[in-house]
């Protein structure tokens, strides 16, 4: 824990100033613009700094355009640091071996280039016989659970593991909630439940197939 906070004060800024003088990652063109509050800022901090490890690495490349990187970074920049974050948890959530199937058979778009899914902020938008409610609601009571009603049960797996993972942690250290580690898995715990909800209602809004 002591080492994430210092990455995130001390080691990324330096990363970032460094990388100024003969590298521009995506990110950044939120840091330096204007009408991106510097609270919404602090959080697209960290990804810039991550794209500085990721985009230098083969293994580290995102099947999705755009990256869940830069999809975390507009989320954030956009929609704010409550709601931005938690699209940010479920596009992380989504992106597992199955989407590129999942994408396939609904008949939508791949990046020309390099065949990388097309997925936006805000697809288009699909009639569907699911309710983007009910599958809310039903991840709400168990995270997963409304992807899956909504027919992207791997989906819903992923997104289950990803909640539950920080959840067990934070549950672990229920006695020390003082620490900065319980701060810290509780925080990540509520965004990936705020993922699971909204990744539920998305789901059964945008991702159904068009008969």
């Amino acid at each position: 824990p002591r080492f994430i906070i210092i990455a995130h004060f001390v080691l990324l800024p330096l990363m970032f100033l460094k990388a100024q003088t003969n590298v521009f990652y995506p990110a950044d063109s939120l840091l330096s613009s204007r009408s991106v509050s510097l609270i919404r800022k602090s959080l697209i901090f960290p990804i810039a700094g991550w794209q500085r490890l990721s985009y230098k690495s083969n293994g580290l490349d995102c099947q999705f355009s755009p990256s869940c990187s830069n999809y975390g970074a507009h989320a954030i920049a956009k929609h704010g640091i409550m709601l931005g974050p938690v699209m940010a948890a479920d596009r992380i959530a989504r992106c597992n071996p199955m989407a590129l199937e999942y994408h396939a058979k609904l008949g939508n778009e791949f990046l020309a280039e390099d065949f990388r899914i097309l997925d936006p902020v805000k697809p288009m938008e699909r009639n569907s016989e699911k309710s983007p409610f009910v599958a809310a609601m039903m991840s709400a009571m168990i995270p997963g659970a409304g992807r899956i009603y909504a027919e992207r049960s791997w989906d819903g797996i992923f997104g289950f593991m990803m909640f539950a993972m920080p959840a067990s942690s934070a549950y672990r250290m229920r006695d020390n909630t003082d620490s900065a580690a319980f701060s810290i898995y509780a925080i990540v715990t509520a965004i990936f439940y705020g993922g699971e909800i909204y990744g539920a209602w998305r789901t059964a809004k945008y991702y159904q197939k068009v008969e």
